[in-house]
């Protein structure tokens, strides 16, 4: 027996360092933010959002160069593949997460915040995101996902001493736990039908004849269902409102940009590659989530009175939007080419726009210490920038030119109406009317902002900390920059193809 084993040769299974980079360092920055926080005293705290907002810049040099060599690596056997999709999307979260750690410096710091642990577990949940836009395996998506979620559990109720943030907490944290439950059951059937948990294995098992049976329909059903909890589809959305009210306001933003975003990732991996060739079963009811979902939000939008909750109706009825052309996906190859580029370029500009509104949120904030729409009073009078920048992504929200959220809209129209199927006409009809819709909630915040006088006559200045005014101006650039040349955007998304998804 012995002999035996000294005589068994192992293998170190080969391992591609430079397709991983991105994920080692944000693994690494987080170590060091552990160490830190462990080994310095209070007063010494204050670098940590300095280490991270590095780390996150630091790894995009390896996104860059990967996404410059141009090739497509796969690992582990298939279940993590680094192509021009994956490379978009982790450039879009560590963007998107540098600009969190700008919204929160200031935020946190001034704030009865425990600092450290506050990046630690916002470095953690970006790690989970870019793990999420390579995994092409049930068990490690799901995995990605749980890495994304439990620290924003814990970032959802960091104000220790307010009743909201504790309740947004805990309802994020039963309602995560009940989503996950019906995904993972959903997963368990779809890997009891096709006996694997490879995506590529996947997709042509259970497009056989043979899997046309019910416990097939109800797997993919059960799996939609939990990833419409992530992406705050409704019905699945009740969450969403109380947690990003309760919530700090830049773990609001990084949960209604970067979580929603990585929800609908790993929501494109499984429909693109695993159930590609059921799309009789998951067109319908995505078709009946999109329509409702974005209906609902708009619709809701119109009666709050607190920003905060306007903006998650908003995300709400986004998340329609985005959900629009995942339903004509499986109309042909050229259709779900045109519906995955659609949903990227959403990805990508939202982002911009929603972080920008937020980031204008916290600095009046700083001021009015209100949430509510009233105290956007008379902003013009006081903080002009802020004004302006803040009209700019309400324009991108709504989808009016020149601001980058209409060539968003755009795009959906396009992928909707290219599958030429009356289901797609009609739904790009009723993202038409809710564009519409959703343009009283944005013009009334425009119009208390530029022609409401300010509460009290109050119209000293706001003081805006220089990481804040950064986010403001970069978030507005962009958004600006990509609605005049959006050339530059699709640049990077017309080389995402449905073909490199399923491999």
């Amino acid at each position: 027996m012995f002999a035996q084993l000294a005589t068994f040769a192992w293998t170190a299974p080969s391992i591609d360092y430079h397709a991983l980079a991105p994920e080692i360092i944000v693994a690494a920055t987080l170590v060091v933010l552990v160490l830190v926080d462990a080994f310095t005293g209070e007063n010494s705290r204050w670098a940590t959002s300095s280490i991270a907002g590095v780390g996150l810049l630091a790894a995009l040099i390896p996104v860059v160069s990967l996404a410059y060599n141009g090739t497509e690596r796969v690992l582990f056997g298939g279940a993590y593949v680094v192509d021009d999709y994956a490379l978009v999307l982790k450039a879009l979260f560590l963007l998107s997460a540098y600009v969190v750690i700008l919204l929160s410096t200031n935020y946190i710091a001034e704030g009865d915040y425990y600092e450290g642990e506050y990046y630690q577990l916002i470095l953690a949940s970006v790690l989970g995101m870019m793990v999420m836009t390579s995994a092409r395996d049930l068990i490690s998506i799901f995995v990605a996902l749980e890495l994304i979620s439990i620290p924003a559990y814990m970032l959802a109720a960091w104000r220790k001493r307010d009743a909201k943030s504790n309740e947004a907490g805990l309802k994020y944290y039963l309602m995560g736990v009940f989503a996950s439950a019906i995904l993972l059951y959903g997963m368990s059937l779809i890997f009891g039908i096709t006996g694997s948990t490879l995506l590529v294995e996947i997709g042509p098992k259970l497009g056989d004849a043979i899997s046309s049976q019910p416990i097939v329909t109800l797997g993919i059903v059960f799996v939609i269902i939990g990833f419409g909890f992530k992406v705050s589809a409704v019905p699945f959305h009740t969450w969403a409102p109380d947690v990003y009210e309760g919530a700090p306001t830049p773990v609001t933003s990084f949960l209604a940009v970067a979580s929603k975003a990585a929800g609908f990732v790993a929501l494109m991996n499984i429909l693109f590659i695993g159930f590609y060739g059921r799309d009789d079963v998951y067109g319908p009811l995505i078709w009946v989530l999109a329509a409702v979902t974005m209906t609902f939000g708009n619709l809701v939008a119109l009666r709050q009175t607190n920003i905060v909750r306007m903006l998650a109706y908003s995300g709400i009825a986004q998340a329609g939007y985005i959900l629009a052309p995942l339903a004509v996906a499986g109309t042909s190859l050229a259709v779900g080419g045109e519906a995955l580029r659609s949903v990227v370029l959403y990805l990508l500009i939202y982002a911009a726009m929603n972080l920008g509104a937020f980031a204008v949120v916290i600095a009046v904030a700083r001021k009015t210490r209100s949430a509510s729409i009233t105290s956007f009073a008379g902003l013009f009078q006081y903080a002009p920038a802020l004004t302006v920048a803040m009209t700019v992504f309400l324009f991108a929200l709504a989808g009016i030119p020149p601001a980058g959220g209409w060539f968003a809209k755009l795009e959906i129209f396009r992928a909707l109406t290219s599958a030429g199927t009356s289901g797609g006409y009609i739904l790009a009809t009723i993202v038409g009317i809710n564009s519409v819709i959703a343009f009283g909630y944005y013009g009334r915040l425009i119009r208390v902002m530029w022609m409401d006088d300010a509460p009290d006559g109050d119209v000293a200045p706001i003081r805006v900390p220089v990481a804040l005014k950064a986010a403001v101006v970069l978030t507005v650039g962009v958004t600006v920059i990509v609605g005049v040349f959006p050339g530059l955007l699709t640049h990077f998304t017309d080389p995402i193809t449905l073909f490199s998804l399923a491999r």
